[in-house]
């Protein structure tokens, strides 16, 4: 924070939006030493803010808390702003596979030194259900972009992807390579030589093969720019989730050189990297704008890719399934039930990534138990996503304090391809059931999951608000909910969800002054233009960290 001699600062001119009940919006806030110390009336927030205050005249513009990450993956998101943009229209190009192909042949000679050092080229991305073809890539279609070195094409989910014959070569995978616990190497049709594309753990086990090529420099450059790329859309909390514990430690270094701009919330993975739950790396406080906040599981996989554990099966199959396939879990139901057993043992709050009904199915079970083993308190498990959550396993959710923090963007990004192919058209209605959670009066959050999509704090709301398809389609109107809604869910909500609402997530006095400021009014302008609303200034306790 600032030093005591620090004039204050006081903003003003605008709407001022602060997520607090009593007093919704306010004419001016001032802020020393990186505090809120006023929000009110012109008039009183100018004699908090005494003699000698800058002014920041918000000229007609916004001004609300600074944006909270309830779930995403800052030290991926800089990997995904590094390397070759595959992301399909409206965010990228990769549209089909030549252009695929195309990016990455124009990346490459872009950056052909960085090729060179690291002997590794990574597209992120490409998503089948947006693609011409309405396929994944094959290894022969890497091949001809280059066979010397290892290419890795990441989807859009971060749950698939798609590799050369020299990254095959370079993790030892051949046709008598088994298929891992939880993940699958998909074959050539009538062979067991592989294809190229990777299933969940099959994919997380390339990615540490291959990853090892980036050395410690990268990996710092990348986390700093995946926290600013955050810090452009009015982010001023962001998550780093299912962090190794090099990730955590890196992250540590980074911050203990104040190379953040924003602050960074850890959850590091409960089945690999319980070792980062221990000093000096596990703080409750944060320490240079980083701390870790619990630990992360992951039970199943994702729907768009169509590895999300459902109970029914998927309303259109993946090439080569039966009409019964359901996906598959990624861990047993005993690393789930002792995972979140461990978690409350520890104290520790715990966030699970839960994507079909069948996994929110397992989760409710462990918290259950763990919360009979270890009796009641307030230590809000995460639901990550729910995306199929049905509305039975909703009140589950509030009678054993689970926080749902729920994926609404799909609707614009998938919905008419779960719609269409991975759900139907009347299970894609409730996905990310937003309605049903306030219907209940619970507190639920919304997330990006970058870099599945970029850290757009505006497509949030638009999403969470409008559920408007790509196509134009409303896929379930019933689980739409009020811009203020949407916002909370976003700022003090998403505060809350992390113990963290004392001090963020509304602007109130003895508040941080993280704060945003948008070129329109989310709550009076027309819903459909929410995702066009500029963000043109983010503050990190009271210092502009961005401005567009």
């Amino acid at each position: 924070m600032a030093g005591e001699a620090e004039p204050a600062t006081l903003f003003h001119g605008g709407t001022i939006l602060t997520m607090e009940d009593t007093a919704p919006s306010v004419e001016a806030i001032a802020v020393r030493n990186g505090l809120i110390v006023a929000a009110g009336t012109l008039d009183a927030a100018t004699a908090a803010a005494g003699r000698g205050a800058r002014r920041f005249d918000l000229q007609g513009r916004t001004l609300l808390p600074g944006f909270f990450d309830p779930h995403g993956h800052v030290s991926m998101v800089g990997l995904q702003a590094r390397y070759a943009n595959l992301l399909p229209a409206p965010d990228g190009e990769g549209d089909t596979i030549p252009a695929l192909q195309r990016i990455t042949r124009d990346w490459m000679q872009r950056h052909d030194a960085l090729v060179r050092k690291t002997q590794l080229v990574i597209g992120f991305g490409y998503d089948d259900s947006q693609l011409k073809e309405q396929r994944h890539p094959t290894r022969a279609e890497l091949d001809a972009i280059s066979r010397d070195v290892p290419i890795l094409f990441l989807h859009q989910s971060s749950h698939m992807g798609a590799v050369n014959t020299a990254a095959l070569a370079a993790a030892r995978i051949t046709a008598n390579t088994p298929d891992p616990d939880g993940g699958v190497y998909q074959r050539e049709a009538g062979s067991r030589e592989p294809n190229g594309v990777l299933e969940e753990n099959a994919l997380f086990a390339m990615m540490g093969v291959l990853f090892t090529r980036l050395d410690a420099q990268a990996n710092r450059e990348m986390l700093q720019e995946g926290a600013a790329f955050y810090a452009s859309f009015g982010y001023t909390t962001c998550q780093d989730g299912r962090s190794s514990t090099d990730t955590c430690r890196l992250i540590e270094s980074v911050a203990a050189q104040g190379g953040l701009p924003i602050d960074v919330l850890s959850f590091p993975d409960i089945l690999t990297s319980t070792d980062a739950m221990a000093l000096p790396i596990y703080r409750r406080n944060y320490v240079g704008r980083f701390r870790i906040g619990g630990v992360k599981l992951t039970i199943d996989g994702s729907p768009q890719a169509k590895t999300a554990w459902m109970s029914q099966p998927y309303y259109v199959p993946p090439a080569g399934r039966s009409a019964a396939y359901a996906g598959y879990p990624a861990i047993t139901e005993k690393q789930a039930i002792d995972a979140v057993d461990l978690a409350f043992a520890r104290g520790w709050q715990i966030e699970v990534h839960a994507n079909g009904d069948a996994a929110v199915d397992l989760l409710i079970a462990a918290v259950r138990e763990a919360t009979r083993r270890h009796g009641q308190a307030d230590r809000r498990p995460v639901l990550i996503h729910g995306q199929v959550t049905r509305e039975d396993q909703v009140d589950q959710l509030k009678a054993l304090g689970i926080v749902p923090s729920f994926f609404p963007m799909h609707t614009f990004y998938w919905g008419d391809w779960h719609r269409d192919s991975v759900l139907g058209p009347r299970r894609a209605e409730n996905i990310s059931p937003c309605g049903w959670a306030l219907r209940r009066g619970m507190r639920f959050t919304s997330h990006h999951d970058a870099p599945v999509a970029n850290p757009n704090a505006m497509r949030v709301l638009s999403a969470t608000v409008t559920r408007r398809t790509r196509s134009g389609d409303i896929l379930g109107a019933d689980q739409r909910v009020p811009v203020d809604v949407a916002l909370k869910a976003m700022t003090l909500w998403a505060a809350w969800q992390h113990f963290e609402d004392d001090r963020k997530g509304s602007l109130a006095p003895g508040k941080l002054a993280d704060l945003t400021v948008l070129a329109e009014n989310p709550l009076t302008i027309d819903p459909d233009r929410l995702a066009n609303i500029a963000v043109t200034d983010t503050f990190k306790e009271a210092r502009r960290v961005t401005r567009i």
